[in-house]
């Protein structure tokens, strides 16, 4: 707990990637709360412990339900493009940010975002029900995360009916497709490197448009480039 205030709460956990003739990177990881606030923050370092250049990537998968998560919620982020995963995704693309009810049989349904920011490079997306009086919220700095994966599996209640919006280094392809896209970045030898989200809840009407006018204040006049196509690669 910290001396000063506001005295946030920490709890923090390390996680080593060791090998031989591979990775050796360390990962400190912390979640912490400012009491009487309803917000909490991830805030990550990532440590390159080798004598070499090292790959690495990371995706903050957070995942959001019910009630959260209804029929005509909708998700806000400020967005420069985006694209479909694959050929299925596209045929949904207009409306990647609002979902349906829990519907059986549904197969998952993939976007992939480049943020906008505002001038410190922060950016901020923000997921509210149908009726606009809960919401959760995710701030992040596009220089530390500069892509986001916005997953959707409006499938039946007992299959999983959730969505996932991921800030991250990268999108979900495999290593090979998101190196040749560049979007696989390395560490120097004894480098490291930071990332902090901030998450907030947020209930009732008033609290939930203050969020959604952030995000707008963010996207102001770019009008979002829709791809209709999965990318190339």
């Amino acid at each position: 707990v910290d001396s000063q205030s506001p005295r946030r709460i920490r709890i923090r956990g390390v996680v080593y990637e060791k090998f031989f003739n591979g990775p050796k990177l360390k990962l400190v990881t912390e979640i912490s709360v400012v009491p009487g606030e309803a917000t909490f923050r991830i805030d990550d370092t990532i440590e390159n412990q080798g004598s070499s250049e090292q790959e690495f990537q990371i995706i903050y998968h957070a995942n959001f339900g019910a009630p959260l998560l209804d029929k005509d919620a909708r998700v806000h982020a400020a967005v420069q493009s985006v694209a479909p995963m694959n050929d299925h995704a596209a045929k949904s693309i207009v409306n990647y940010a609002t979902y349906d009810e829990p519907t059986s049989g549904f197969a998952e349904q993939v976007y992939l975002v480049e943020p906008l920011a505002d001038p410190q490079g922060k950016t901020l997306a923000v997921l509210h029900n149908a009726k606009g009086d809960r919401a959760a919220s995710i701030q992040w700095d596009v220089q530390q995360l500069p892509y986001l994966t916005l997953w959707k599996n409006t499938a039946a209640t007992e299959d999983g009916y959730v969505t996932g919006i991921e800030p991250a280094t990268g999108y979900p392809f495999n290593r090979k497709v998101e190196r040749q896209a560049g979007r696989v970045p390395k560490l120097a030898a004894g480098e490291s490197r930071r990332f902090t989200l901030d998450f907030g809840l947020h209930r009732g009407m008033q609290s939930v448009d203050a969020e959604v006018q952030r995000v707008k204040t963010i996207q102001a006049d770019h009008v979002p480039v829709i791809q209709r196509t999965p990318p190339a690669n």
